[in-house]
């Protein structure tokens, strides 16, 4: 049986892998030259493999887009699975504080070693530079016309990835299949006339962003950067905002509490009891809450504290405006910054159209769907991975009966 598995990274190599057996012929057709590109870059070339094991129903709360289907495919293979298949294959993987996990050598080519040398004991025919043009049901068979020819098998695996425009899966037109139109997820927000920017490069290590007029808020590290804010509880806040922010045209009010443990009336009674206890101190190099230094001066200038004053000088008024930057900081966004080499998209081929259960086709029998060309996408962490194994071993595994 000829099976033909269309992309070349994660999701494409995991449910080529997993086709593979006995009377397998396999094919990987990859239009660029490189091979894994995302899972070489993914975490700053050290390859965020998975999340730590948790309820399947934690998990798939991870996910904007693809929560009830998830559920499916990872009772079939999860956290756990991915865990036990790369150590099975000489990839020791470790926890980190956050809860991701990466390959002990906090190298990303190990893992691209484990998959590569699999393919290579399995006998997985490889092309590169071989981009596939068009799909074509014909006669229970699939004809691939692709930039080095004709081919034909009897099983497709479609694994090509997540896009930024709805014209890159146009080699699925004669399919039939709805193609959600792809937006971006996981992005920065920029605040081009914020003077916060002046501060990039500082960081909090437990801060809670919202969008103003909405339930979206997220908890998390936040980042200043050059541009605006980032960090994961930004990323995370944007999955979960994508269409909302892109029918806005990423124009919204953020706002920050930079410190998630504290409400309001916690910072206020706070800066209270230290201005009892220091009266003496110098408000603005002294910062409270686990804020960093510079970034306490800005809310001091903001809140109209002047230089050298003390804390038992402060007026009502003052710890006030204090009080609303530590707890309640407006940033204007206008606009995104998104990483080419991490894309993440929402939007591709509609899950209702396909089987849960085996990744197959409702439409056409023997064609299978995995990874990010599906509309299924998770916020930071290891958990865009974790979709590519689990749907790329439901969809090999299926592929091979």
């Amino acid at each position: 049986m000829k099976i033909g598995v269309i992309g070349g990274g994660a999701a494409g190599f995991f449910a080529a892998i997993h086709a593979s057996g006995a009377d397998r012929d396999i094919t990987i057709f990859e239009k660029s030259p490189k091979l894994l590109s995302k899972v070489k870059v993914s975490g700053g070339g050290r390859c965020n493999v998975t999340h730590r094991p948790m309820e399947i129903s934690k998990l798939v709360k991870n996910y904007p887009r693809g929560e009830k289907f998830l559920k499916k495919v990872f009772s079939k293979f999860k956290s756990e699975d991915t865990i036990d298949w790369f150590e099975s294959k000489g990839v020791s993987l470790k926890i980190e504080g956050d809860g991701r996990m990466f390959p002990i050598s906090d190298s990303s080519q190990s893992v691209i070693d484990a998959l590569l040398k699999e393919a290579q004991k399995l006998k997985i025919t490889i092309l590169r530079s071989c981009g596939v043009l068009s799909v074509n049901p014909i006669d229970n068979h699939y004809k691939l016309e692709t930039e080095s020819g004709s081919f034909v098998f009897d099983k497709v695996i479609i694994a090509t990835g997540g896009h930024p425009k709805v014209a890159s899966y146009s080699f699925l037109n004669k399919l039939n299949h709805s193609i959600l139109d792809p937006i971006p997820s996981l992005f920065t927000f920029n605040t081009p006339k914020e003077p916060i920017r002046e501060l990039m490069g500082l960081s909090v290590a437990d801060g809670i962003v919202k969008i103003e007029g909405t339930k979206l808020n997220y908890r998390g590290p936040v980042l200043v950067t050059h541009w605006g804010v980032s960090g994961p509880a930004v990323l995370k806040l944007s999955a979960f905002g994508a269409q909302l922010l892109k029918d806005q045209n990423y124009n919204a009010t953020a706002l920050i509490n930079w410190n998630g443990e504290l409400g309001e009336e916690q910072y206020s009674t706070q800066i209270k009891s230290y201005m009892l206890a220091h009266p003496n101190r110098k408000v603005e190099s002294n910062s409270l809450f686990d804020i960093p230094g510079r970034l306490w001066e800005h809310f001091t200038k903001l809140a109209g504290i002047e230089n050298g004053q003390l804390y038992g000088s402060l007026s009502k008024k003052q710890i006030n405006k204090l009080v609303q930057n530590l707890f309640c900081y407006t940033l204007k966004v206008e606009g995104k910054t998104t990483f080419k080499e991490e894309f993440v998209t929402a939007g591709g081929i509609a899950l209702n159209e396909v089987n849960p259960e085996t990744l197959e086709s409702k439409y056409h029998p023997n064609l299978y769907f995995a990874g990010e060309v599906l509309n299924i996408d998770g916020i930071t962490g290891g958990f865009n991975f974790q979709a590519a194994w689990s749907t790329g071993f439901l969809a090999g595994t299926a592929s091979s009966k």
